[in-house]
């Protein structure tokens, strides 16, 4: 079975929405999975290659464009280089975030080999706009206090370097919810026993760009998965949340 789901197709692009979990290809995170977005992908694709456009971390659920062909990988590589492509991704993290502000943090890549340190890499400019959407407080004690807070967050990336929405969020003090590497380990255990799994609470769930073809704008959106929106469930405005950006289908 196809775990990806079909979101938009014409004859230059096709773009999917990828479960949490899932490789877009082939990468030393995990030199033995045998999974990847990619050949799934190409089986939507009629057996046909396509080009991935953009990263979409393995525990990250959305959206992702694929090229379908050269010329259309090109055209589309370079807007992305020149920051011509908008990006909006959705976050829970733990405490309550301004309701808006500019994250203006360089970073140092991360590399693959854990082995290796950061500080070998140069640092590199990286800033992430965010939005407040929602606030919640559950009566549950976590980390001492005898409440726990948490924001939902909208995020629109101006850069595109290695886990900077993950690495951001934990520089203001407010890390993604199921973020094994640079999130609160209490808190993860906590979702992840209250809801029966383990996610990271992270979405890509629009992208806008011009067609590669046609020049024209394109708009696409997709809800986050089941697995997002049960932990969602927290917040008593959740849904009116996301009915504000313009999502439609919301379970």
């Amino acid at each position: 079975m196809n775990p990806l789901t079909e979101i938009y197709r014409d004859p230059w692009l096709l773009v999917v929405h990828k479960p949490a979990g899932l490789l877009v290809h082939r990468s030393p995170i995990d030199p033995h999975e045998t999974e990847f977005a990619l050949q799934y992908a190409r089986a939507m694709n009629g057996g046909e290659h396509v080009y991935p456009m953009h990263r979409l971390d393995r525990p990250t659920s959305g959206l992702l464009v694929f090229a379908r062909d050269p010329q259309t990988a090109s055209t589309l590589g370079q807007a992305l280089m020149a920051g011509e492509v908008s990006k909006t991704y959705l976050a829970m993290v733990r405490g309550w975030a301004p309701e808006q502000g500019l994250i203006d943090h360089p970073l140092r890549e991360e590399p693959e080999n854990r082995q290796r340190s950061v500080g070998e890499h140069p640092l590199r400019e990286a800033r992430t706009r965010f939005r407040r959407l929602a606030t919640t407080e559950i009566p549950v004690a976590i980390e001492g206090h005898p409440t726990s807070r948490y924001s939902l967050v909208a995020l629109y990336p101006e850069t595109g370097r290695k886990h900077q929405l993950r690495r951001h969020m934990k520089h203001i003090s407010h890390p993604i919810i199921g973020d094994a590497n640079h999130g609160r380990g209490r808190h993860n255990r906590y979702f992840a026993e209250r809801f029966g799994q383990g996610r990271l609470m992270l979405a890509a769930i629009g992208i806008r760009f011009r067609h590669p073809a046609s020049a024209q704008m394109l708009t696409l959106q997709a809800a986050p998965d089941a697995s997002f929106l049960q932990v969602l469930s927290i917040f008593a405005e959740g849904g009116e949340a996301l009915a504000a950006l313009g999502l439609k289908n919301i379970a």
